[in-house]
């Protein structure tokens, strides 16, 4: 009995992406696979059958070879040897982690600098067994991303409306922004957006050598903001090199690119994200590893809560929530201290709830 020659693709490259490989080796599968799933079943059986395969866009040697080993009913090779060497054990605490969390609330679609549709993060979202997925592409003034201006956001929000009503029932893609902290501490997008978005996470992209009371001020004045609900990656560390699956000039050069911390008063904006309600986000990006671990345990005893985000550009990238846990759990955060453990419409009423300070 055959496979599902699409679905083993697509298995591939969200394999390949969780593991960091290479943008261009993610990109011959995901192509493969969008090419083949517009084929009739019968069209594709017999290029299997002639050799003909790789007479189509986007179809080469080695995803040939997938697809015909699929169509025998074989698992594929290449498959077979990446799912052979996935993965670390997590420890117990790590585990209980990742096991509570019902979402992500940080990841991007390709209508900004991700490299997949919103479905295809949404469906991966689904078979990694999420309730929800908070969409949070770039806001405008980050044009290198492909931020999102007012009008776009709008035709997104109406886009996500009509998607969520063709997805799995108990499962729905969340509205939200990464919305670009400024210079002054304000938000870049307007107030009337933001207070129609489900959950706003706002980061710092420019001026990362701002100096230690500038970027303090710029911060506070941030998660002061009452539509502002998750810092993210709060110091803009790089500590190694950019992974797969990021679009536009991440594409360009998989190398090696660090970047140092932001120099802010952690005491008082961690003091400010308690006060105000604000979770601190644990980014489970390899590379950024933000904030580090011992800015996690100064955030927990100021008594702010997390959320354990991806930060997702591809749908493999989904799954590195384990990273975040990892880093979490050693610094003694719990579940109960994460908002991505309550429910859909918990983690909504929590997020209104800054709107009414």
């Amino acid at each position: 009995m055959s496979r599902d020659p699409v679905a083993d693709l697509r298995r591939i490259a969200f394999l390949l992406e969780r593991a960091n490989e290479a943008t261009y080796r993610v990109r011959a599968f995901r192509s493969a696979a969008t090419t083949l799933a517009a084929l009739p079943t019968a069209e594709l059986t017999e290029r299997a059958r002639t050799g003909t395969l790789t007479e189509l866009t986007g179809v080469g040697d080695v995803t040939a070879r997938c697809v015909v080993e699929s169509l025998a009913g074989e698992e594929p090779v290449y498959l077979r040897r990446l799912a052979a060497t996935e993965g670390t054990d997590l420890d117990a605490a790590a585990t209980d982690l990742r096991t509570a969390l019902r979402g992500d609330c940080h990841t991007h679609s390709d209508w900004s600098d991700g490299g997949s549709p919103i479905e295809e993060m949404a469906l991966a979202a689904v078979e990694l067994g999420h309730e929800y997925l908070v969409l949070t592409d770039h806001s405008p003034r980050l044009k290198v991303a492909r931020g999102l201006t007012a009008d776009r956001l709008r035709r997104q929000l109406d886009h996500v409306a009509q998607l969520n009503d063709a997805l799995p029932e108990g499962f729905r893609v969340l509205t939200g922004i990464e919305v670009d902290i400024l210079a002054d501490g304000s938000l870049d997008q307007s107030e009337e957006l933001l207070a129609r978005l489900d959950v706003v996470v706002g980061s710092v992209h420019s001026g990362l050598n701002d100096d230690r009371a500038r970027m303090t001020r710029r911060m506070l004045t941030a998660v002061a903001n009452p539509h502002l609900d998750i810092l993210g990656h709060c110091t803009g560390r790089m500590v190694s090199s950019r992974p797969a699956g990021v679009k536009g000039p991440g594409d360009r050069a998989h190398r090696p690119r660090t970047r140092a911390e932001s120099d802010f008063d952690a005491d008082a904006v961690f003091a400010a994200c308690a006060e105000h309600g604000k979770a601190v986000e644990i980014n489970s990006r390899p590379e950024r590893q933000d904030p580090p671990k011992r800015l996690i345990r100064r955030a927990l005893e100021a008594g702010c809560v997390f959320a354990v985000n991806t930060d997702a550009h591809a749908p493999g990238q989904l799954d590195w929530q384990r990273f975040g846990c990892e880093r979490a759990a050693r610094c003694g955060v719990t579940a109960d201290r994460v908002v991505n453990t309550r429910s859909a419409d918990e983690l909504i009423a929590w997020a209104r709830s800054h709107g009414d300070t």
